[in-house]
């Protein structure tokens, strides 16, 4: 395994631009590449306001320091001839991907790290395509890769342990949080937490149990999350959980299937949940969430942070991080499980799908697990986490 000096990051597009500039910042030699020289103009110029204003706030001290580390070419050839990590930036097509990762095998040096900014697609699928499965590495940067801390280190089936340490210690060189994400499993940590939070409040208001105004009032002003889910849908794009559901065969609720009908995207297009121009926007208050079923939702959420855990997918320290960093949660979903204990989320859990008889309401053999031998959380001294005190000392299985 090499060291790493000169990265290449293939793409320019808002995640290829804003990885390249948090590398070039982070002291590296890197070289942007895309297909057409227009977009490497733009995602160039991008660089330069972004760093510009890093600079007008005290943040960089010479920006034209950092953008002289930056190499741009339409060659593929010229830009990971010789890189010691290439950074796969492309648009979340997996057949393009393949493409991708079939010339780098045949270009990349031998020792090169190739990493996969992909938010959803399988990394050993994508490994697949080269014959040095064991050096392709999932690193999942979140948007905008400048402002957010938290990035994805995946293992796919055949990554090898220096390759995902090597890929860790990089990002942490960038004064990045990695988290290890160690099986390859669709969703990966962050999105597969937060999907009950999206889609659960749409099954609710797909059934007429609740309005899209007392769900977003109820997980904000009762729960503490920084937006509801149909307010947050609205500002990433209705259309963006939908292709992922759709891709990994999660059936998605009418509510959101009428939206995408109906190419009410969300802020993107002026209207989702909410209307943007010729309404209000979010426009719920403080009020409006008395009566939502909040438990139903977090029970999900918990239930797949358990899922993660007895798969060895992630540890709950990890699944925690994941969720304040990644998704902007005050507390992570292991910790406040926790806190008001883990058999009042098997409960609920328990008491739906007796009801319903509905799949994503069963709970997890380790959650079960975990509560049959008494280990319900924070007051049993033991939980997703060990407790001393009342303080976590380690978590895991």
């Amino acid at each position: 395994m090499r060291d790493i000096e000169r990265v290449a990051v293939l793409g320019a597009g808002n995640m290829g631009h804003g990885i390249t500039e948090v590398v070039a910042l982070g002291g590296y030699d890197v070289t942007m590449r895309d297909i057409e020289a227009e977009l490497i103009e733009s995602g160039y110029e991008d660089i330069e306001w972004s760093v510009g204003k890093l600079a007008e706030n005290g943040i960089v001290d010479d920006p034209d320091d950092v953008l002289a580390r930056i190499d741009t070419t339409t060659d593929l050839a010229e830009a990971v001839g010789d890189a010691d990590l290439v950074v796969e930036a492309a648009p979340e097509r997996m057949a393009l991907k393949k493409e991708i990762y079939a010339e780098l095998d045949e270009l990349a040096p031998d020792g090169a790290i190739l990493a996969s900014n992909t938010s959803s697609l399988s990394i050993t699928e994508i490994a697949s395509a080269t014959d040095r499965a064991a050096q392709v590495v999932g690193t999942h940067y979140f948007n905008p890769p400048v402002k957010m801390d938290l990035v994805e280190v995946i293992y796919g089936e055949q990554t090898s342990d220096a390759t995902a340490e090597t890929a860790h210690d990089f990002v942490e060189s960038l004064g990045k949080t990695p988290i290890y994400v160690r099986k390859d499993v669709q969703g990966f940590v962050v999105n597969s937490v937060l999907g009950p939070f999206m889609v659960e409040p749409a099954w609710m208001v797909s059934n007429d149990e609740a309005t899209i105004q007392e769900a977003d009032a109820a997980m904000v002003h009762q729960r503490g999350y920084p937006m509801g889910p149909f307010e947050l849908a609205d500002l990433t794009g209705i259309d963006i959980g939908y292709s992922v559901r759709e891709e990994a065969g999660i059936t998605n609720p009418p509510l959101i299937e009428e939206r995408v009908a109906a190419e009410e995207l969300g802020r993107k297009t002026g209207k989702g949940y909410y209307d943007y121009e010729n309404g209000d926007g979010a426009d719920y208050e403080t009020g409006d969430g008395e009566g939502f079923d909040t438990l139903r939702v977090e029970a999900r959420m918990v239930n797949e942070a358990a899922k993660l855990i007895g798969m060895d997918v992630a540890t709950p320290e990890a699944i925690d991080t994941g969720m304040r960093l990644g998704a902007g949660f005050s507390e992570g979903p292991c910790r406040r499980a926790d806190r008001e204990g883990l058999d009042t989320y098997l409960d609920k859990l328990e008491t739906l799908h007796e009801a319903t008889g509905e799949e994503r309401f069963e709970p997890a053999d380790y959650l079960v697990e975990l509560v049959e031998n008494g280990n319900t959380g924070q007051e049993s001294g033991r939980g997703f986490y060990e407790y001393e005190d009342g303080e976590p000392v380690s978590g895991g299985r």
